[in-house]
């Protein structure tokens, strides 16, 4: 991942077209290593969690440009490759396990970062009421999927919750601290010798496989929205 990371450094000094193109051979080096890590890793995670086998790179994996529309920072490059391995591919809308390797140092934010992350960070309100409908019943359930089975490196960012438990569900609940969730997606930001190991592979599935539990959790909430549909 040396040479990975390295390119994007360099990407984010010189994010810009001319740049780019003339060192066009470095990113396709660059993207070729990262590709072959992402075809390992959807097999380690198809190993475990039979709803993503079958998937191709095509169905994870997101194009480097960056969409302008709407942003302030026109640099037209993103500086991370990343990776989502879910049900259906990246665009079904279910939960999954996602990866990046990124530039860091210079961009504010978790972008910036190597990250490692699990759940998603944006759910339909109906999936999320169903969510909290089924922590606050489920008798310590979800507390013990998070506490017992997930790796403890990953945890859930505290910008992302209500100051108060939503409307319908208890004050008092054991659960508050969950059911406060806005993003159901916890995570940890790996660093350079952790990125750079020669089995990172592996050791970004063992991290995901602890995850399962968690992931099915939260797309039973999916399929079950879905069908009430």
């Amino acid at each position: 991942m040396k040479e990975v990371v390295g390119f994007l450094r360099q990407l984010q000094a010189n994010n810009n077209r001319e740049w780019f193109i003339e060192h066009k051979a470095d990113y396709q080096s660059a993207l070729a290593i990262f590709s072959a890590f992402g075809e390992e890793l959807i097999q380690r995670v198809g190993a475990f969690d039979p709803s993503v086998q079958g998937l191709t790179l095509k169905d994870c994996t997101f194009r480097i440009y960056r969409d302008l529309r709407f942003s302030k920072d026109k640099s037209p490059y993103k500086t991370h490759f990343g990776i989502y391995i879910c049900k259906g591919g990246k665009k079904s809308g279910y939960s999954g396990y996602y990866f990046h390797v990124a530039a860091g140092g210079r961009n504010e934010g978790v972008m910036s970062s190597h990250v490692l992350a699990v759940g998603d960070y944006c759910f339909d309100a109906r999936v999320l009421k169903t969510l909290r409908e089924d922590i606050q019943n489920g008798d310590g359930d979800f507390d013990d999927i998070v506490r017992k089975q997930l790796d403890a490196r990953l945890q859930f960012s505290d910008e992302d919750k209500l100051k108060r438990v939503p409307q319908g569900f208890p004050a008092d609940s054991p659960w508050a601290e969950y059911l406060k969730l806005k993003v159901f997606c916890p995570y940890f930001e790996p660093d350079d010798r952790f990125i750079f190991d020669k089995h990172v592979c592996e050791h970004v599935a063992d991290i995901f496989q602890t995850a399962k539990p968690f992931l099915d959790y939260l797309n039973r909430a999916i399929d079950y929205v879905r069908e009430e549909m």
